[in-house]
């Protein structure tokens, strides 16, 4: 009997290394479409770093955007106008998640538009009537800019950007659901 239960240990212990290697191949389309979205992500430091945030991004939010192309590509525009405007991409999914839950259709009951629910009146104030606030680069550098100016005006308080953001400063419920989003969701350890 421990003879049969050594055996079986033994083939056990080598059986393990050998399926612990396994895993599914990726699909080609998706390894190209990957490949391609890396070339053209301009925001990041260099290849490997934009690889590793792209892929795990991506499969973060497969469940709120199932077409592998359109994620990529909003990742990518993410990175882009977050970095742009001094913020963590990361955040803004999490701000991103809060708003629109990642429709870019998305219309608050006051006229909010977009992924990050930028208001209307901002295109009157900078003289752009024509930009359309469901485009996603229109949208993403609408609100990154307005996020960075309350982050930068509350001197990096987080929660009192955030609240100035959606217009509840001084409650705590909005950036608190953004903050449990980022957290729970999106947050990348540095």
């Amino acid at each position: 009997m421990a003879l049969r239960s050594a055996l079986l240990m033994l083939l056990l212990a080598l059986a393990l290394p050998a399926t612990a290697n396994l895993r599914q191949a990726p699909e080609p389309e998706l390894r190209d479409l990957l490949q391609r979205t890396v070339a053209e992500a301009d925001s990041f430091q260099d290849r490997f770093d934009a690889e590793v945030w792209l892929l795990d991004m991506s499969t973060r939010l497969t469940r709120y955007m199932p077409d592998a192309s359109e994620r990529l590509t909003l990742l990518r525009l993410v990175h882009r106008e977050a970095s742009k405007a001094g913020l963590k991409p990361d955040m803004v999914l999490a701000l991103i998640h809060a708003e629109s839950h990642f429709d870019r259709f998305a219309i608050s009951s006051v006229g909010a538009q977009g992924l990050m629910q930028v208001m209307p009146f901002w295109k009157a104030e900078l003289g752009r009537p024509q930009d359309n606030l469901t485009d996603n680069a229109t949208n993403l550098r609408y609100g990154c800019t307005i996020l960075s100016y309350y982050l930068k005006r509350e001197n990096g308080d987080i929660q009192r950007a955030l609240a100035r953001y959606n217009g509840s400063l001084g409650k705590t419920r909005y950036p608190a659901k953004v903050i449990g989003f980022w957290q729970a969701f999106w947050y990348v350890k540095p």
